[in-house]
């Protein structure tokens, strides 16, 4: 029996050193340590051994053992490294190729503009408030001065949810609900999506953005609008850019005007960008109506406000001379690249 195991462990051991592979390796280990190997099937053959005569065969079966188990140790390693050497020696990495870039984004051109604005209400004291775009009527219409009947109320116009939910048509409701909280004085802008069924082309679109301002406090007047607007406008559009006043109707203000800014292209003189009248219209505001004030529970004696609402997509169309406002939605990366 002990020539028989010396046998077997040179053999194994010759077997060993002549593998040339990983799974040729395994093999060799399962042939002759797994659970039928034949070492293994020697140290279970002990049983048929004198038991003077175990403890002299069980330490030579173990040498045995030990023997293939570290030269398929060594030889495991050793074919590792050569597998390893052969990897680096084929898979080559050029270090002097250039990477490839990761591509970073940047702000969309409506978000650009609406920074831009905030920055500068924000500079002058005003707070940014946001609110719900599904609303109710009467925050979207009633307390705004717009009642029953109102041709902004028909369905044409507007997207009604049922008869007393809408998508907002105007950021106002956020103006209604700040002014009903009672904290007074109040200076804020009101950013944000709204809603009308318009029919899409290059200046109209079923979803849009509007920013609204609004200033509630005691003995406000007309001038301090004016000098408001006008200062947001130098801001803008630059330090020479005028502003007109003209009479318009809005049910929530009163009195109300549109007003204008002096083209930034031609400053005033006529040019293609201005459509030769020299101005631009940007946005509408007035004064704040009693009705308004006494519906969100203000006291039209004591306190006077103005507001106003301009279009996001219009100032952005103005400011980076942007001719079709549906580019700003089709998200083609060549337009959107050139902010």
């Amino acid at each position: 029996m002990k020539d028989k195991l010396i046998k077997m462990t040179e053999e194994a051991i010759e077997k060993i050193s002549e593998s040339s592979s990983l799974n040729e390796l395994n093999d060799i280990r399962v042939l002759y340590l797994g659970k039928k190997g034949h070492i293994t099937s020697v140290m279970k053959s002990m049983k048929d051994v004198a038991p003077e005569d175990r403890p002299a065969f069980g330490q030579l079966v173990n040498e045995a053992r030990t023997k293939v188990e570290e030269a398929l140790d060594e030889k495991k390693e050793a074919l590792q490294k050569a597998e390893m050497e052969k990897k680096l020696a084929e898979e080559v990495i050029d270090v002097t190729l250039p990477a490839k870039r990761t591509k970073v984004g940047h702000g969309h051109p409506c978000q650009i503009a609406l920074d831009e604005v905030e920055r500068i209400f924000v500079g002058m004291g005003y707070e940014v408030v946001e609110g719900p775009e599904v609303e109710w009527q009467d925050y979207n219409f009633t307390k705004l001065n717009i009642p029953e009947g109102h041709p902004a109320r028909d369905e044409q116009d507007t997207f009604y949810i049922n008869d007393e939910i809408l998508l907002r048509s105007q950021t106002s409701p956020v103006q209604a609900r700040v002014m009903e909280q009672g904290k007074l004085p109040i200076r804020m802008i009101a950013p944000g999506r709204v809603f009308r069924s318009d029919n899409i082309d290059a200046t109209h679109s079923p979803s849009f953005h509007q920013i609204e301002g609004l200033v509630i406090d005691k003995h406000i007047t007309m001038t301090d609008l004016k000098g408001t607007l006008d200062e947001f406008a130098k801001e803008l559009f630059g330090p020479e850019t005028k502003t007109r006043f003209r009479p318009h109707h809005f049910p929530f203000t009163e009195p109300s005007a549109e007003v204008d800014v002096s083209c930034f292209k031609c400053g005033g003189k006529g040019c293609r960008f201005c459509k030769g009248e020299g101005w631009i219209e940007i946005l509408g505001c007035g004064m704040v109506h009693p009705n308004v004030l006494e519906m969100c529970g203000i006291d039209p004696e004591v306190y006077s406000g103005f507001a106003f609402g301009v279009g996001l997509e219009r100032i952005a169309l103005l400011k980076y001379e942007i001719d079709d406002m549906r580019l700003l939605y089709e998200n083609d990366q060549r337009f959107l690249n050139q902010f």
